[in-house]
């Protein structure tokens, strides 16, 4: 008689962070496309229906790893934080977080803003991403206040930041930009940004302007 592995015993709570551990270094390895519950399940030493009780369906555990996702980059950038500073330096400190977890996980930020998620999270994913881009938010306001950038919707600024991070982040990843000279470069994005923000007088207004 054959007898099967028998299964690794879990604490309460235990089996859920053990299966969203094994589908990061799935999704990080192979890509979404290759996650299965029952894999998982043969990986981590349970039945495989024992996820079932943690995650209906393969689109449900997808959706808590975008969620862990956010948790983490939100800790990450709350971290890098520190009103104190200058808003140069501030502004450099919380991009390079930021980079540095796009980065470190790109198929995980990818799938956390990937727009198919189901409905009944999609609420929780918005306030989520509301959480992480709050210190950005804050920077942008206090600055708007203090008058060392141009008025406008913080949150377009944000978005505008937030892009312009992503598109670095996406370079880094298909080899375009090694990850440490685009990390080692944020200091000069946010010098050109900020520059690029400083309000300015409109040029119909300025007497003896030429155009140039």
């Amino acid at each position: 008689m054959v007898r099967m592995p028998e299964s690794r015993p879990y604490h309460h709570g235990d089996l859920r962070a053990a299966l969203l551990a094994g589908a990061e270094r799935t999704l990080r390895e192979k890509g979404a496309a290759t996650l299965s519950l029952r894999e998982l399940a043969r990986e981590t030493g349970v039945s495989h229906a024992a996820p079932g009780r943690h995650f209906k369906d393969k689109q449900a555990l997808l959706d808590a790893l975008a969620l862990t996702g956010f948790e983490r980059l939100t800790e990450t950038v709350v971290t890098a934080d520190d009103p104190a500073l200058p808003i140069e330096e501030r502004l450099t400190h919380l991009a390079r977080a930021y980079l540095g977890f796009a980065i470190e996980n790109a198929a995980l930020l990818e799938l956390m803003y990937a727009r198919k998620h189901d409905p009944d999270v999609s609420q929780q994913l918005a306030a989520a991403v509301e959480r992480t881009i709050e210190p950005f938010v804050r920077l942008i306001e206090g600055a708007q206040q203090r008058g060392e950038i141009v008025e406008g919707d913080p949150e377009h600024i944000t978005l505008i930041t937030g892009a312009t991070l992503h598109g670095i982040a996406a370079f880094a990843a298909n080899g375009s930009l090694p990850a440490r000279a685009a990390l080692d470069g944020i200091g000069e994005l946010v010098h050109h940004l900020l520059h690029g923000l400083r309000p300015r007088r409109p040029l119909a207004t300025e007497p003896g302007h030429t155009g140039r």
